[in-house]
């Protein structure tokens, strides 16, 4: 695999290999073991030109764990501010000796178009609102390591689907992995799909094993609609009415008190730090998976 840009293109084999790597290196991670510095010698070039906090970080952290130098870009004050083209700053992190690039950008198809130019191993950070692949990886990682399996759980994704690449690469993960999925909100934010929807959330609550939930994407244009806290924020009425084993997940950020209440993101039903710390193992092995490294 010389480039991870959806989860599609894996298929179920390839998503399950990934999968059970990165449960290789969160189980040494949590012992303390050292990884193996597979990726020594080669530099990995992150370019984020659309903000970033986990993704970005863990990342960071992923490739350095794994014995990698990292080089980061910020947009910000670089020469895109001057006019430079996104290829030739693609291209020009390459020429520096970059030999695995991490991409994020707001159009869709960019990390795709990054690998085409360069021929270097990408993987997509987040595409516009197209495709999360390594979000997708770490939340099925969270969800096997909590039920042993995603084989049979119910799984409802609420709020801003329509924009949202966690959702794109999770409604392709989820039932790949034999989840049965339903999509949460209303119509404005619900996408043409075969999967079911609802614009119920009370009657989804119940019976799904895992509430996931997505903010409001204001950055793509959505808006909330009229009573949409009202409607659609897991609160802990809400909460009560889900399963004794049910789980809450949301990638971040939070709005709290939009789409989830603070009692219940900081509430004993929630995963979500957990889905922050899977993100290192997750994303370590999608950049062995790309840069050929044979486990």
């Amino acid at each position: 695999m010389k480039a991870l840009v959806d989860i599609a293109s894996l298929g179920a084999d390839g998503l399950r290999r990934l999968l059970d790597r990165a449960k290789e290196h969160s189980r040494a991670l949590a012992s303390g073991d050292t990884p193996r510095r597979t990726l020594e010698g080669t530099v990995v070039g992150l370019l984020f030109f659309e903000p970033s906090t986990r993704t970005r970080m863990s990342f960071d952290v992923a490739a350095k764990r794994l014995g990698a130098m990292v080089t980061a870009l910020d947009p910000g004050r670089s020469s895109l501010l001057k006019g430079e083209t996104f290829r030739d700053t693609v291209e020009t992190v390459a020429a520096l000796g970059a030999g695995v690039l991490v991409v994020r950008h707001s159009e869709v198809g960019a990390p795709a178009r990054a690998h085409a130019w360069t021929g270097r191993p990408v993987v997509n950070a987040g595409d516009g609102t197209g495709q999360h692949p390594t979000q997708a990886l770490a939340d099925c990682l969270t969800l096997e390591e909590r039920f042993g399996s995603v084989s049979g759980l119910t799984v409802a994704i609420v709020g801003d689907i329509v924009h949202s690449r966690v959702a794109g690469s999770l409604t392709q993960a989820l039932p790949a992995l034999g989840a049965r999925v339903v999509l949460v909100g209303p119509d404005a934010m619900l996408p043409e799909t075969d999967l079911e929807t609802t614009g119920d959330l009370d009657s989804a609550v119940g019976e799904a094993d895992v509430v996931y939930l997505l903010r409001i994407q204001k950055e793509r244009g959505a808006e909330a609609t009229e009573g949409y806290e009202r409607r659609y924020q897991l609160d802990p009425a809400r909460s009560a009415l889900m399963k004794p084993d049910a789980v809450v997940m949301h990638p971040g950020p939070i709005n709290r008190g939009v789409e989830i209440a603070p009692e219940v993101a900081d509430g004993p039903r929630s995963l979500i730090l957990r889905q922050v710390a899977n993100g290192v193992p997750a994303r370590m092995a999608a950049l062995e998976a790309v840069a050929g490294v044979d486990w």
